[in-house]
């Protein structure tokens, strides 16, 4: 299990050969990339701020949570923070499991929960260069 927060792009090839097994038979990832549109609210890029140490340690709790409920071998979580420009990814996750399902599965509770529990937050920016925290 890897989880990092960085202020670099993510290098999505290498989490996935960090997370490559021999015994896994799937590999699932996800990207959560900057889009124009947040809502109605056209977007130019996000600034992340985070509470590093918390993040990291509740993320690797999420991990764990993760391993321990579905059938996988490995999961790798990389998520950035600071300026994130339109189509660059702002977090990254690896799951590699034994069969597809359960990758899936354990993928997308490590999203959600990541999503509902981590303290990380973002801050839109638009073409006019106004910012306002996202909700």
């Amino acid at each position: 299990m890897f989880v990092t927060i960085t202020e670099s792009p993510i290098d999505i090839n290498n989490l996935i050969e960090k997370t490559r097994n021999e015994d896994a038979g799937a590999i699932v990832t996800f990207q959560g990339t900057v889009r124009r549109f947040t809502g109605e609210l056209e977007v130019e890029s996000l600034i992340y701020e985070s509470y590093n140490e918390m993040a990291e340690k509740t993320m690797i709790k999420i991990c764990q949570d993760a391993l321990e409920k579905y059938n996988v071998i490995d999961i790798n979580v990389v998520h950035r923070i600071g300026k994130i420009e339109l189509k660059e990814d702002s977090v990254a996750i690896c799951v590699a499991s034994a069969h597809r399902k359960d990758a899936f599965l354990a993928c997308e509770y490590v999203i959600d929960t990541i999503k509902e529990k981590v303290p990380i937050w973002k801050k839109d920016v638009t073409p006019k260069g106004e910012q306002q925290w996202h909700d």
